[in-house]
């Protein structure tokens, strides 16, 4: 126990490292983007005495690495200032839409995760039928196609050829759960599209390469069926490639949401940073950017903590 405590303490050592390094990044890519934050939000017609003003109190007169590090602190307390557009505090401007990508990221997780793994079992049991053969050419598709094409042809059948779901996904606080579920459905289908195939496709080959081991070739010769050689031999010996790319494919869930929302107005995140990078509001764009990137660091190492507690042989190593 202490092995395992001991490595996941280097893992989230690891993981603050990064995100220190990625915040580095980010402050500094911003503050290359050509232009004055002060002139852009007072507009061409400002005097020069107005923008200086405004700098000043933007604190853009002084130098960038103080700028970096007033910011970095604040950060650690969650506190990154507030929006140059609305003068609102960041917090409370992403707080909300933060709670409902992980909302939408949920909704697609409860559905993408267990269809995979049971697809993955199956196409593995039926290996080089027809029923394979189609489903990886329907994954393979899913796969290469962008989130805001699958998005948009969902779009295309579903709301305005069918009607069957709305296809705008607005949110308002007096909405039932049916109707939330209802109106987010789309966006989580296209989620569910992309994330799926991954999954099932690593479920698949993990399988299928525990299937030459054998010990499942003795439970074979025993007389084993073949859907209990899988569930109960090579299912749980394969649980760690699976739960690596599963925890992969929720950061990208959360993260890999700009698209989607933008296609179907989701009131999220990644929404939330496309508004902001259009009127150029850095805070909120850094804050989100530094909310992706902490989300992905911490979903990875809940993936190697998993890998690493189903494999006997990763916890004791010796």
């Amino acid at each position: 126990m202490g092995d395992i405590l001991g490595l996941i303490a280097k893992r989230l050592g690891l993981g603050l490292v990064i995100l220190f390094v990625i915040s580095i990044i980010i402050f500094f890519m911003v503050e290359l983007l050509p232009g004055d934050i002060a002139q852009a939000v007072l507009g061409q017609g400002a005097t020069e005495e107005n923008v200086a003003a405004l700098r000043k109190e933007m604190g853009l007169d002084k130098p960038a690495p103080v700028r970096y590090l007033e910011w970095l602190g604040g950060a650690v307390t969650f506190d990154f200032g507030n929006s140059i557009v609305t003068d609102e505090k960041v917090t409370t401007l992403i707080g909300e839409r933060f709670k409902n990508t992980l909302f939408l990221a949920s909704y697609a997780a409860v559905i993408a995760v267990p269809l995979a793994i049971i697809l993955g079992i199956i196409v593995a049991l039926l290996r080089n039928s027809i029923f394979d053969r189609v489903v990886n050419v329907a994954t393979l598709t899913s796969i290469s196609s962008p989130e805001f094409f699958l998005g948009y042809i969902l779009i295309l059948y579903f709301a305005v050829n069918w009607g069957m779901f709305p296809a705008i996904s607005s949110l308002s606080e007096d909405m039932t759960m049916w109707e939330l579920l209802n109106r987010t459905f789309l966006p989580a289908l296209t989620l569910v599209l992309v994330v799926t195939a991954h999954m099932m496709r690593m479920t698949r080959a993990a399988i299928i390469n525990l299937l030459a081991s054998p010990y499942i070739e003795m439970a074979r010769l025993k007389g084993a069926p073949p859907w209990k050689v899988i569930v109960k031999h090579a299912l749980p010996n394969a649980w760690a490639p699976i739960i690596n790319v599963v925890a992969l494919n929720l950061a990208y869930l959360i993260t890999g949401v700009v698209l989607v929302e933008v296609v179907f107005v989701y009131p999220g995140i990644g929404q939330a940073l496309v508004d902001a990078v259009s009127k150029r509001d850095f805070p909120v764009v850094q804050a989100c950017c530094l909310i992706f990137a902490g989300t992905f660091i911490l979903l990875n190492l809940a993936a190697d903590v998993g890998a690493i507690l189903t494999n006997p042989r990763l916890r004791h190593p010796k």
